[in-house]
């Protein structure tokens, strides 16, 4: 990170800091007192941290680990952890997602999936946009034949709030390519994360 790009990570967590804590106060509580003090500011990094997708750029990640491959069919990585902020409450949602993508001469490194997942969840985010900007990026950047994506998650915005169901599980499918006319293909992703 250069010296300019701290300078305004500074001023944008003093900022948001700043935020939180008339937040605090509007919630009616004392930001002055012992246990608040430092809170905006430890606010105000971990929302910084949480929202880092914004200061990612996903194609320079994909470039990174390309390498020519012919031969290769269907290749996965499932359970791919996540953690995002639903755009609509700014409460936690989290899960896993399965990317699934089948080559046309080239292949990605296997963390390049797991950091794209991250660029994409890492913002206030919706379920089903997360699902099909990963399902985009990795055709775009890869150049496949087709890919596909499977996202479970759940939603704090569901759980503590609202209609409060603490077993609530929600799940994403996109898919574009070789997977939109091929059921089987499509089939065979899914079997293969259910291992």
């Amino acid at each position: 990170m250069t010296i300019e790009d701290e300078q305004k990570q500074s001023a944008a967590i003093d900022a948001l800091a700043s935020h939180i804590r008339s937040i605090i106060e509007l919630l009616g509580e004392d930001p002055g007192r012992e246990g608040l003090v430092k809170t905006p500011v430890r606010a105000a990094k971990a929302l910084w941290y949480a929202t880092n997708g914004y200061r990612m750029e996903p194609g320079a990640i994909m470039s990174q680990a390309l390498f020519e491959h012919e031969g290769s069919q269907l290749v996965v990585v499932k359970d791919i952890e996540y953690y995002s902020l639903c755009e609509h409450h700014i409460l936690p949602f989290f899960g896993h997602v399965s990317v699934g993508y089948v080559p046309d001469g080239k292949i990605v490194g296997l963390s390049k999936l797991a950091r794209i997942v991250d660029v994409f969840a890492r913002r206030l985010q919706v379920q089903e946009r997360l699902t099909a900007q990963i399902c985009r990026q990795v055709l775009d950047d890869v150049g496949a034949k087709g890919v596909i994506a499977v996202c479970s998650g759940q939603h704090l915005c569901m759980k503590m709030r609202g209609v409060e169901k603490q077993d609530a599980i929600t799940t994403t499918m996109h898919y574009n390519g070789v997977f939109e006319n091929d059921p089987a293909l499509r089939a065979e992703f899914l079997a293969a994360i259910r291992q």
